[in-house]
């Protein structure tokens, strides 16, 4: 298995897929990847060199946020904008949705169970 960013990528997925196990990239982040390494992307992981799959960790080292920077990043950014007040602050703080979704029916994801409705629970 290779080890790239600190994730383990499964032998037996194509080079473009197995990159996608790494949070901060997608698809088309990987197929740049692969371009800028030169690499085929039908190939699988299992059939890298040693030089190719270090050329993989420095391209991505190098020129991405991946996985924890990533996640701080977007952490602080949050914190960021419940610091200064911004409408969408106020919704990431009440854990409501943010990009304008509607509240009356629906956000059942982002606001959990209903409080209080045991009508739908079985008495023991």
């Amino acid at each position: 298995m290779a080890h790239i960013a600190g994730v383990e990528i499964p032998n037996k997925k194509r080079v473009v897929i197995g990159l996608t196990y790494v949070y901060g990239i997608g698809k088309s982040t990987a197929q740049e990847i692969l371009k800028k390494a030169e690499i085929e992307e039908d190939r699988k992981v299992k059939d890298l060199t040693t030089n190719e799959e270090k050329m993989l960790r420095e391209i991505i080292q190098n020129d991405y946020v991946v996985e924890g920077s990533l996640r701080t990043q977007l952490t602080m950014s949050i914190k960021r904008l419940m610091e200064i007040g911004s409408y969408r602050g106020t919704r990431h703080k009440r854990s409501l949705p943010v990009r304008g979704q509607r509240t009356h029916t629906n956000a059942r994801t982002r606001k959990g169970p209903r409080p209080g409705s045991l009508s739908g629970k079985k008495k023991k």
